[in-house]
């Protein structure tokens, strides 16, 4: 769940895949996300091969007897508890990672998965959340926290929480590893025929889904997968060897596509990792030597009023402060 009380240092994290994929690089392994727009068959395959979905919802309290699946407190995979807010998306990741085999990651994290070993949940929590180079390579993508409103005596305004679990297959039973709750859950066995795994995620996350209001943009969801820019390449390579042209063709549009989206989660990465506030104090000094921040900061008003009166008209909470 991600807050701001409690966070021990740890910052808000988007749910964006150019910022989980930056940060499976920076642990040394060869995977990354994508997001997920839709559950089909199509979809689903088009990501192959894929490890875990992890999923972005808003949090509410319920009751344990409203939960699908059944506790496992046996589960002999890797599972952490999340013990401090803002971790969330960073402990799913690692709650995924885990639990896939043979699976190359970088020395740090190697060594965290080993010393981590044969820890119950907790301890194995406070462990991961008390890693100091973890939690910067969680925190280099959030944005630059410059300026603070503490002091002010401003009211304190509850926002909606949200929390990224992951769902993913282990030894022929579909998980969910949600670190806030006291043990995985299992969603039962699947066919290890067709889709597999994906098939029982499939049902499990759209009955989640079905629980929002019909139109409701409270959740995300995004695929663990392997990275396929290395098997582009090389298959590429290997047909402009044997001459094939025609066939390289489809590959070459496939290369493109890959390394576009790249360029573009680099471009709005490093934006993430830019303090913007010299630019607005600069913006803001050109508008008033024009005489044009009065009127600028009028129409700023206005369009406030506008959004705060459509989010009332929605039911939603929101203020002109």
């Amino acid at each position: 769940m991600s807050g701001d009380d409690d966070s021990n240092g740890w910052q808000l994290t988007e749910s964006d895949p150019g910022v989980f994929s930056e940060l499976l690089k920076t642990l040394g392994v060869p995977l990354i996300v994508d997001d997920l727009y839709s559950l089909d068959s199509e979809s689903l395959a088009s990501l192959q091969p894929l490890h875990a979905l992890i999923f972005l919802f808003k949090w509410v309290s319920t009751s344990s007897d409203s939960m699908s699946g059944n506790y496992d407190p046996e589960f002999p995979g890797f599972f952490a508890h999340q013990v401090v807010n803002n971790a969330c998306a960073t402990l799913a990741v690692l709650n995924a990672l885990g639990n896939i085999p043979a699976l190359k990651s970088g020395s740090q994290l190697t060594q965290l998965l080993e010393f981590t070993n044969g820890m119950d949940p907790q301890t194995r929590g406070l462990v991961i959340t008390s890693s100091d180079w973890l939690r910067e390579a969680h925190n280099s993508l959030s944005p630059p926290s410059a300026i603070s409103l503490d002091g002010l005596g401003l009211p304190k305004q509850t926002e909606d929480a949200y929390h990224f679990v992951v769902y993913l297959p282990f030894m022929g039973f579909l998980y969910e590893l949600d670190g806030l709750k006291p043990h995985a859950v299992s969603h039962g066995s699947y066919n290890e025929t067709g889709e597999g795994w994906l098939s029982r995620a499939r049902e499990v996350i759209e009955n989640r889904i079905a629980t929002y209001p019909p139109g409701a943009l409270d959740f995300s969801l995004l695929a663990l997968r392997e990275d396929p820019l290395p098997l582009i390449q090389a298959e590429l390579a290997e047909l402009q060897a044997a001459g094939k042209q025609a066939e390289a063709a489809d590959l070459v549009v496939k290369l493109e596509s890959e390394t576009s989206k790249r360029n573009r989660w680099n471009f709005e990465n490093s934006l993430r990792r830019h303090n913007h506030v010299g630019l607005v104090h600069s913006l803001l000094v050109a508008l008033a030597k024009a005489g044009k921040l009065e009127s600028a900061k009028e129409r700023a008003k206005g369009i406030m009023k506008e959004r705060v009166s459509k989010a009332k008209s929605k039911g939603e909470a929101m203020d002109e402060s």
